[in-house]
């Protein structure tokens, strides 16, 4: 059975979830605050955490960094802050979807198995070694992409980039994030880099680089590898 931990504060939505979630057989706890949900989350090892960030106690991406010093588990964070930066955060931190209030109870379960298909069907841990798609094969190990059966010859910079995706299948990884990785925080506001590079990589590996398949951009957030 999945497991699935809901941190929110308010009882009505918490019992909407509960109600919903059972019904499809997944198994639910329930904390109202950040020091309840790290608790439960240590004893109760949940697949799938639903954070709100409005916290009585502390601010959910506090919780979700907390989290992150000791587990990947998927976090889905349900808020009602809807301004950029806020999303920007939460992903920074460690999120891997942002849902905003009011939502569709039927997209919010959507979003939830697909995190759980991530987790079950895609374990990238550190022991794999090879990526492989229909188009294309990374071996990590070797830093080689192969693609019609020839090696596809990629700069130090394009390969930083496609590793740091391709270790987080299926999870947006913010521009801001990418950009700290690579180049460093002094240049994390350079997002035409990004762009620069991103399009090098997908001419290199996508059959139509103008409507990428697997380098995929969000708009104004960042981009993620789906295979």
């Amino acid at each position: 059975m999945t497991r699935v931990l809901v941190v929110e504060d308010d009882p009505q939505l918490v019992r909407a979830l509960v109600i919903n979630l059972q019904a499809r057989k997944y198994g639910v706890d329930s904390a109202p605050d950040g020091a309840t949900a790290l608790r439960l989350a240590a004893a109760r090892q949940p697949d799938v955490v639903m954070l709100d960030l409005g916290l009585p106690d502390m601010d959910g991406i506090d919780v979700i960094k907390a989290l992150r010093g000791w587990t990947r588990v998927p976090v889905l964070v349900l808020s009602a802050r809807q301004g950029s930066e806020e999303k920007v955060a939460a992903l920074d931190a460690g999120a891997d979807d942002y849902i905003t209030k009011p939502f569709n109870m039927n997209e919010l379960l959507a979003r939830l198995r697909a995190a759980v298909r991530r987790t079950e069907d895609t374990p990238l841990v550190q022991e794999t070694t090879l990526v492989e798609t229909e188009d294309f094969s990374i071996d990590l190990l070797a830093k080689k992409v192969v693609r019609d059966g020839r090696d596809v010859r990629l700069t130090p910079t394009e390969w930083h980039l496609l590793e740091i995706l391709v270790t987080n299948p299926g999870r947006l990884i913010t521009q801001k994030h990418l950009l700290q990785e690579v180049w460093g925080v002094s240049q994390s506001n350079k997002t035409n880099y990004l762009r620069v590079y991103m399009a090098q990589l997908r001419r290199k590996l996508e059959r139509d680089a103008a409507h990428p398949r697997y380098l995929i951009t969000e708009p104004g957030m960042g981009y993620r590898f789906e295979s």
